[in-house]
């Protein structure tokens, strides 16, 4: 009876695993963002943890809204920030503010997070990418999480530095599906 019961668990655990890898690799939720430094970034959306902030990106995304956007905000051990189309950090989308979607989900090196103003629900159009495990981890539970970077994080550690950068790094193009 023991060998059973550690057989069928066995085989829910192989079988859950596999459930996760297939959503880790779902195209329909994937962004690829290439950069203007010539390097390439993969970033998994959460829809299930930020459902209303991942769909805002994916429309974006399909407008072509993001592409020859800068890097207008990059701190060193901290984040990366992007989506403002003035370049000032104080721009977003034609559309609606969203309703925060925070979480409990840590930030870690690669987790791409909303920007947002004081209101907690002002998040638009802009987002950041977190640089080390350490750098972000204040920000659980106060900002949104949609997002986590599988490849390229080796281009987002070379990001021009500053508030804005004296020459910022700028997005070239973002496209939704399985990388190329």
């Amino acid at each position: 009876m023991f060998k059973k019961i550690i057989l069928t668990l066995g085989g829910l655990l192989i079988m859950t695993q596999a459930t996760q890898e297939a959503a880790a690799s779902d195209p329909a939720n994937t962004l690829n963002m290439e950069l203007s430094s010539g390097g390439s970034i993969s970033i998994e959306l959460l829809p299930d943890i930020a459902p209303k902030h991942v769909e805002r990106i994916k429309t974006l995304v399909g407008e072509g809204f993001y592409d020859g956007i800068i890097f207008h905000r990059v701190i060193s051990g901290f984040m990366a920030q992007t989506g403002d189309p003035t370049g000032t950090g104080t721009g977003g989308s034609k559309y609606p503010d969203l309703p925060a979607e925070f979480s409990q989900t840590p930030y870690k090196r690669g987790t791409i997070g909303m920007a947002r103003s004081q209101n907690p629900d002002s998040a638009n159009s802009q987002f950041f990418i977190c640089f080390t495990d350490t750098g972000c981890s204040l920000l659980k539970g106060q900002y949104t999480v949609l997002g986590q970077v599988t490849t390229g994080m080796e281009f987002v550690d070379k990001l021009a530095v500053g508030e804005p950068p004296s020459s910022p790094d700028k997005i070239v193009k973002v496209t939704i599906g399985a990388a190329e």
